[in-house]
């Protein structure tokens, strides 16, 4: 480690205390002159390097633009799948109900069909039932009981 020369200056002294200002100096005396970071020269740029860059930027921004587009057009042809998708199952869940309420409808019709049929065949029986009741109290009453 270098070792760096030390001034030391003595401020006015105050209430709270004395104050000194320490002044550090490098021991090489070329040292004093270097900066850590020197400013960057720009150089001269000719008017071919200038185009060339105009042109890089004008691809870039053309790659960019094209690069929106394609997405946007993605969106668009996702969100046309998705609404076609969501109209054929529409389309399919009414054919199902459709389906559903015939079947229904025609279970019902056949159930009806089914009791009327029972209850038809339940009044015959009644009917056979009150003619033979009728003839055996007309056969009663012709023999006299």
């Amino acid at each position: 480690m270098d070792k760096l020369d030390m001034e030391v200056k003595e401020l006015n002294k105050r209430a709270s205390g004395q104050a000194f200002e320490v002044i550090l100096s490098p021991s090489t005396p070329d040292a004093k002159g270097e900066l850590p970071f020197s400013p960057i020269r720009k150089k001269e740029m000719s008017l071919d390097e200038i185009k060339c860059k105009l042109e890089a930027a004008e691809e870039r921004r053309n790659s960019q633009k094209a690069e929106v587009l394609k997405q946007l057009a993605e969106k668009r042809e996702h969100g046309k799948e998705v609404v076609q998708k969501a109209m054929e199952e529409n389309t399919n869940f009414s054919k199902l109900t459709q389906e559903k309420l015939a079947q229904k409808m025609e279970a019902t019709v056949e159930n009806r069909n089914a009791r009327m049929a029972a209850l038809s065949e339940k009044f015959k029986e009644k009917g056979k039932k009150i003619e033979e009741v009728k003839k055996n109290k007309e056969a009663m009453t012709e023999r006299g009981i």
